[in-house]
């Protein structure tokens, strides 16, 4: 292990050895479901309560920011208090996914979030994953009446020390808002859905270079991907609701 000493808060954080995902390697999005990849592909990531794929290289998925709707009585019934409320008191939820969204907005709240995301982050560790994926990072552009990028970058400041202590790589997902700070926060590469659809894919690569996972789920948008970053980047074209062959709204294909 090594030490990184970290001057503003006085402490020595323990760095266990981790590995990026390769470089422009067939990669598989299997969040929705888990399945056999395809022949060929040697990255894959998946939900935390799935098990990893065997001999591949393996991402983590976490959704760090907002309320899986199957965890929403957990969440009540243990951390309300974590919950973000609007003016009126009331929960906001992320309409699109049906999913509440929690409070970053505080110290002592990004701290309490972290003990819970960051015990996840260790289940991942130990099934075997390689890397994790925090998701919906851009709650603070959604919902910018209530919360600030600021909030957003402190808080994965305490999800990335420890993703590498556990032996983990961390991955910005989407959001280019972020710009260099999410990098400047202890994350190691991107998974950006849709970057070639609007024309962002240059935004992650800015930061990241070639370590950059990139997500279609329209044909020309994958095209668009394919010809803009393909031949250095993981480029794949997934079903929106990622599901899995025989499913019937299955679609995978890489570039």
């Amino acid at each position: 292990m090594g030490f990184t000493l970290h001057a503003d808060a006085a402490t020595i954080t323990r760095t266990a050895a981790y590995s990026l995902p390769p470089v422009n390697a067939p990669f598989d999005y299997q969040i929705g479901q888990a399945y056999t990849p395809p022949s060929g592909v040697r990255v894959v990531s998946r939900d935390r309560e799935a098990a990893p794929a065997a001999g591949l290289y393996n991402i983590c998925y976490v959704n760090a920011f907002q309320v899986q709707p199957q965890e929403l009585a957990w969440w009540q019934q243990n951390h309300d208090d974590l919950l973000l409320r609007d003016a009126a008191g009331e929960y906001v939820v992320d309409g699109a996914w049906d999913e509440l969204v929690l409070d970053i907005r505080t110290p002592a709240k990004r701290t309490a979030l972290a003990a819970i995301v960051n015990g996840w982050i260790d289940g991942c560790a130990a099934k075997g994953y390689q890397a994790v994926e925090p998701d919906n990072i851009d709650t603070y552009d959604r919902f910018d009446d209530l919360l600030t990028r600021a909030q957003a970058v402190a808080y994965l400041g305490l999800l990335a020390p420890h993703a590498h202590g556990a032996g983990l790589a961390i991955a910005q997902k989407n959001t280019t808002s972020l710009e260099g700070q999410g990098k400047a926060a202890g994350l190691d590469f991107a998974i950006a859905e849709e970057c070639g659809r609007y024309d962002e894919c240059g935004d992650f690569t800015d930061v990241y270079g070639a370590n950059l996972i990139v997500i279609e789920y329209t044909d020309s948008a994958y095209r668009k991907a394919c010809r803009a970053v393909g031949a250095t980047v993981s480029v794949v074209r997934r079903d929106v609701d990622v599901t899995a062959p025989g499913s019937g709204t299955y679609v995978y294909n890489a570039c």
